[in-house]
């Protein structure tokens, strides 16, 4: 996740082919340079995710996520995939709604956080954990944050300020201990509010960007989900996040689970 692109985009040929002379329109930029374009208008209106060769997005694992979860909840249609030389692209159909954090929704938190709420239950009980072929679990993740660390692709300077008095090892130490299950889920996999779509009455519509969708603690999508409610809509709206979903705040894990997604997203 990063936002909205802060500077022009030059937009890479393989998209403009794929676009077939469509109008192309950079609407979002992740943290690993990847951005994503919108195309045309209206029933033609698509996306492609590009991903440039060499940063490290997996976008056929999105690929066969959206494919698995598509049966079951509202989220993007794949349209079309393929490579060359300088990156992978991803078409998807749009899903009906508006990200929760654009502007009309973050002058209405209270029912935009309702949503995300909402959205985020419909998903954990929509998708069957026994069916899932995708796992997000913490172990998982711990392991592939050693392996970062090892090849020393840990940096604290790009955590969240609050983890930032650790060190590479104390963070890991302090998640070696993982905490016991409380409820498996199929997780979205980033869970933040901008990859909740909001229908035009405020109702949750759909979500967008799966490609780490996997079985994990659904403590592991709350810790998400609520600090971005916190980051897009201003303090104060962690606890009306979990009260919507139906839930009190287990703080333990909400700060272990938000101390792995800084060292293993």
């Amino acid at each position: 996740m990063l936002g909205t692109p802060r500077k022009s985009i030059e937009v890479p040929q393989s998209v403009r082919t794929v676009a077939g002379g469509g109008s192309v329109r950079a609407v979002w930029e992740n943290e690993l340079g990847g951005p994503t374009f919108e195309v045309g208008a209206g029933p033609e209106r698509r996306f492609i995710k590009w991903a440039p060769a060499g940063s490290g997005l997996d976008l056929p694992a999105e690929v066969a996520r959206l494919a698995w979860a598509g049966e079951l909840t509202a989220v993007p249609r794949v349209l079309d995939f393929g490579e060359d030389q300088t990156g992978t692209w991803l078409v998807t159909q749009a899903v009906p709604g508006e990200s929760a954090v654009s502007g009309r929704w973050k002058s209405a938190p209270g029912t935009a956080v309702a949503a995300i709420s909402k959205g985020l239950r419909v998903f954990h009980d929509a998708l069957p954990v026994a069916h899932c072929p995708f796992t997000w679990s913490a172990q998982e993740r711990l392991d592939i944050a050693r392996q970062q660390a090892a090849f020393g692709l840990l940096d604290p300077a790009t955590w969240h300020v609050e983890h930032q008095r650790l060190a590479v090892e104390q963070a890991l130490d302090e998640l070696t201990t993982i905490p016991p299950l409380d409820h498996a889920v199929v997780c979205h996999g980033d869970a933040c509010a901008p990859n909740t779509l909001l229908s035009e009455n405020g109702d949750w519509s759909g979500h967008v960007d799966l490609g780490a969708m996997g079985v994990g603690d659904r403590w592991a999508a709350l810790a998400i989900a609520t600090w971005g409610a916190e980051w897009n809509y201003g303090p104060g709206w962690e606890d009306q996040l979990l009260s919507a979903y139906g839930i009190l705040a287990d703080r333990e894990r909400i700060r272990y689970y938000r101390l792995l997604w800084d060292l293993c997203p």
